[in-house]
């Protein structure tokens, strides 16, 4: 029998739609307060922008994470209210800031600003059409490695020409990054050792794979300045599925996620080897409940970014 221990797990991008958030700011007053927080840390209206769009200008990366994070931290602090509260938290790459606002690591208007500067490093790092980021599906055991050299191989002479593991998600699916025609070969070698599909993603920049190394170096001066206080509740992290406790550790995981693979099969085994039996998927969308039947589906899944869910939610815990 699973233990009921809690999980609240934070969604990063991909996750986003036009309208995100708005029934929760209008049922909630303390998540309304976030969405007015977030206008007030960036100078600007992201309420209206998610809420109302236009999308391709919500689809741009240094406002869809600032929006994202205000989602999920909107959704949080309802749960919060409810007196509904988690034994541990994770997020997937940009949702490790929400974590640990919901951690109490870090405060949502450092969050919010740190995330908005992050999303625009990330973006300058590598000029659009550059790079490319793909889905491998139930590629076999084993072939990972050998496509990834491959379509990486003999390129080194001329500066390099690379495509690494991005985000090891589910047993099922790896999302692989780096330089567009390494990432085109690594698409069709992967087709060829036997991958159910392999497709690329609409993406405006390679995330998680050493492309990123600028954007890393840009962000630690802001990580440095930001005040991590000790977490509230412990979380695991992306960069290594480790347990951590302390404000250092938060800082530090953040820093190294940026050209890092995020290993999120091996979070949620992580976090299930800890007695965690019930995850709560904390923001927009239900990518993350998605991947979890995929690793492992003993384990239960709900979701909370609109208000209606809240019932649900509610329902689950009982």
């Amino acid at each position: 029998m699973l233990s009921m221990k809690t999980a609240f797990v934070f969604p990063g991008q991909g996750s986003q739609y036009l309208g995100m958030g708005k029934s929760l700011a209008e049922k909630f007053a303390a998540a309304r307060s976030i969405f007015d927080q977030a206008d007030q840390a960036l100078g600007f209206s992201l309420t209206q922008l998610c809420f109302e769009g236009p999308a391709e200008t919500l689809q741009l990366t240094e406002n869809m994470q600032p929006a994202l994070l205000t989602v999920s931290v909107a959704a949080w602090q309802v749960l919060e209210e409810q007196n509904v509260r988690p034994d541990f938290v994770a997020g997937h790459s940009l949702g490790e800031y929400s974590a640990l606002v919901a951690a109490k690591s870090l405060a949502f208007a450092d969050a919010v600003r740190l995330v908005r500067r992050r999303g625009q490093y990330m973006q300058e790092a590598v000029p659009v059409g550059v790079g490319a980021m793909a889905a491998l599906l139930k590629l076999p055991a084993g072939k990972l490695d050998g496509v990834l050299s491959e379509a990486s191989r003999g390129f080194e002479a001329s500066g390099g020409e690379v495509v690494t593991a991005a985000n090891f998600n589910s047993p099922d699916q790896v999302v692989i990054a780096g330089h567009a025609a390494a990432v085109n070969r690594a698409v069709e070698l992967a087709k060829t050792a036997g991958a159910r599909r392999a497709i690329l993603l609409p993406v405006s920049a390679p995330f998680h794979c050493p492309l990123m190394e600028p954007a890393q170096r840009r962000l630690k001066a802001d990580l440095d300045a930001t005040e991590f206080r000790d977490l509230a509740t412990p979380l695991v992290n992306g960069w290594q599925a480790k347990v951590i406790r302390t404000g250092a550790e938060a800082r530090e995981g953040l820093y190294h996620q940026v050209p890092n693979p995020v290993r999120w099969t091996d979070v949620i085994q992580k976090l299930a080897s800890l007695g965690v039996g019930r995850f709560i998927e904390v923001g927009a969308g239900g990518v993350l409940t998605g991947l979890l039947r995929n690793i492992d589906n003993q384990l239960e899944g709900s979701k909370f970014g609109e208000a209606e869910d809240l019932e649900k939610i509610h329902a689950a815990i009982a």
